[in-house]
């Protein structure tokens, strides 16, 4: 997949992560009936496999599903085999490498320019501005002049209200978990979570 495209075609990521798996997978289920079909299920959540495994059955085979919070290459391998077509890693970490060796596109975490061109250099298909919140969308809008060419993807602290911003600012998507997730994935409310997808669709649209 051409990780970039998609980003610009979704605009929206979002993250779920949270320790019941079958909430979790009833998240993934319920984003995609909202329309919110580009998602990633974090490693830091529990079962995490069975959750992407299960997911990937129940979207088929061309939704675009990542593994989140990848560290190490038996994390890749493990994403892969679950059914990821991409990983996101909070920074520069073992994973990249393997992702790249895999030909499976990353996501990869980074603040500063230094951190910006190490992720491209290594073969980076997007950037995850992370956290955004630290210096929001003027931040990124002046990272932008630098690296004009880097698709960005701000991630912490975005919310309804600002992920607009963000796009304006030159970002190719934005990704979101906890303002738009909310409890959803811990055994919450899944009617409020679809009304936060519409107003997230809203949003970036």
């Amino acid at each position: 997949m051409n990780l970039p495209d998609v980003l610009r075609r979704h605009r929206l990521l979002a993250a779920v992560r949270g320790d019941d798996p079958d909430a979790a997978l009833a998240s993934v289920l319920a984003l995609a009936e909202a329309g919110i079909a580009l998602v990633e299920v974090s490693l830091t959540s529990r079962d995490e496999a069975g959750v992407l495994v299960r997911a990937r059955a129940a979207l088929g085979p061309d939704a675009p599903l990542g593994a989140g919070t990848v560290l190490t290459e038996a994390d890749v391998v493990q994403a892969e085999q679950a059914g990821a077509s991409f990983v996101v890693t909070p920074g520069l970490v073992p994973a990249v490498a393997e992702a790249v060796r895999l030909g499976l596109p990353a996501l990869v975490g980074a603040l500063t320019p230094t951190e910006v061109v190490a992720a491209s250099l290594a073969g980076a298909a997007a950037v995850k501005l992370f956290p955004a919140s630290l210096g929001g969308p003027a931040y990124l809008r002046a990272l932008r002049e630098p690296f004009p060419d880097v698709p960005f993807v701000p991630f912490g602290g975005v919310d309804v209200e600002s992920a607009p911003e963000y796009l304006a600012a030159g970002a190719v998507a934005v990704g979101v978990s906890e303002s738009l997730l909310g409890t959803a994935p811990r055994g919450g409310d899944l009617a409020a979570l679809r009304l936060r997808a519409t107003a997230f669709r809203a949003a970036v649209s």
